[in-house]
């Protein structure tokens, strides 16, 4: 019972550390001496530790990987490009722009993970809303909803997706061929209460704006990006970057008929765009190592192992008292069942720890529906609350000091209509297919 306690203070801390983060001080910071905490008091072995550890390494490897990426394609000019066509096809109409906002964000998330969607897309989108004069609430909502619900088709998605890839014992292409539908009738979801939440923001102009403050959150600017030039009609597509994304996301499908780990399909991207962006001096190495973001890979490790105390110390027990097993978990009710659990527990302690702790619950061999209704619980569920995932409270950053600053009140209202009808209907789709296979 104190063991239990200790593990879970110890888990409290270090996230209620990382939702805060006090004068932008990375989350490794507490992570990583609460994880030697966990060590000296016996919370949990040194073996159980490395072997966590060890589990864990290549989804980090890979999180870097994308992460890279993503900052190479802002780099390159793809988001100012984006956000250009964007501006032309919106022609001053907020439901076209909301639309193409939709369209934008699911394949951003999708292609180069949800971070790329809230750090590198939504500046862009506000900045769009601002170019044509439309209330920009709508579409960056739109952002950060899309961000975590629209990240469910591709294990490159989501660092969750990672996790729940490497215990489905799927290949990456069956992953992705699951959960389509899922991702398709969430998308579809999103839209429709988006439209009918914002209808009066959609049906006006936005007013006189002050100037515009700067979009960056400290310490999330990427130091070498410009600020784009929406209005610019000649802006040049990023051809070059946009054939090593195509490449690279053919690649993780290729990889996985092949056998290699879909990390070195990733990291061969970032080598290539790295490789360009530096000699054409774009960027520095210390810009690029930055952007890696090393000391969150080892925040994932180490909050892995307060996870795996807490797991160990009591959690794990409880939950696997309510969770169901694999022979009668894959029926409708079941997955409904686990994917509303995934979904609260995400709200309560983070995303990332309820699936490291949901996925140790099913055991080493898990059905692969289980691991998936895991995984959209909780990746839709933290739309309803700021603190489900590192995503939206890194969204929430990004937008402080601008005219879009979320709300709590209209944050949870929104995530109240969308959570519930997002997640009945992604998990009848993702029965639904699993009754074809």
């Amino acid at each position: 019972m104190i063991d239990g306690a200790l593990a879970l203070v110890l888990l409290v801390v270090v996230l209620a550390f990382a939702l805060a983060s006090p004068r932008g001080l990375p989350e490794a910071v507490v992570a990583v001496p609460a994880a030697g905490l966990a060590l000296l008091l016996g919370l949990v072995s040194p073996g159980a530790a490395g072997e966590e550890v060890v589990e864990l390494g290549p989804t980090v490897a890979f999180l870097a990987a994308i992460l890279l990426l993503g900052h190479l394609a802002g780099v390159e000019g793809v988001f100012a490009w984006l956000g250009a066509r964007m501006a032309a096809a919106g022609r001053g109409s907020a439901p076209r722009l909301l639309g193409l906002t939709f369209a934008a964000a699911s394949v951003t998330t999708a292609v180069l993970s949800l971070d790329a969607t809230v750090v590198l897309l939504t500046p862009v989108v506000l900045a769009t809303s601002r170019l044509l004069a439309v209330r920009a609430r709508p579409h960056v909502y739109a952002c950060t909803h899309l961000a975590n619900s629209a990240s469910l088709v591709l294990p490159v998605s989501n660092l969750t997706n990672l996790l729940a890839f490497a215990a489905s014992g799927l290949t990456f292409l069956s992953f992705a061929t699951l959960m389509a539908a899922p991702w398709l009738v969430v998308i579809a979801v999103e839209y429709a209460a988006l439209r009918w939440w914002f209808r009066a923001d959609l049906a006006a102009t936005a007013p006189a704006a002050a100037p515009a403050p700067d979009l960056a959150a400290p310490d999330l600017a990427a130091p070498d990006l410009a600020a784009p030039d929406l209005a610019a009609p000649d802006l040049a597509a990023p051809r070059f970057a946009l054939a090593v994304l195509a490449a690279t996301l053919a690649g993780f499908g290729l990889s996985s008929l092949s056998g290699i780990e879909p990390v070195w399909v990733a990291a061969a991207g970032a080598l290539v765009l790295g490789a360009r962006v530096l000699l054409a001096r774009r960027a520095r190495p210390p810009a690029l190592l930055r952007a890696a973001d090393p000391l969150f890979c080892l925040f994932v490790l180490a909050l892995g192992v307060v996870v795996e105390a807490v797991t160990a110390n009591g959690l794990g027990a409880a939950l696997a008292a309510v969770v169901p097993s694999s022979s009668s978990g894959s029926s409708l009710p079941g997955l409904l069942g686990l994917a509303a659990l995934a979904a609260v527990l995400a709200n309560v302690v983070n995303n990332i720890p309820a699936t490291l702790v949901l996925l140790s619950v099913l055991g080493d061999a898990p059905a692969p529906g289980l691991v998936l209704a895991v995984l959209i619980g909780v990746n839709i569920g933290p739309n309803l609350t700021y603190v489900g995932s590192l995503a939206t409270l890194l969204w929430r950053r990004v937008l402080a000091g601008t005219e879009a600053a979320p709300a709590v009140r209209e944050f949870t209202g929104l995530g109240l209509l969308t959570v519930p009808m997002g997640l009945v209907a992604a998990v009848v789709a993702l029965w639904a297919g699993l009754q074809l296979v």
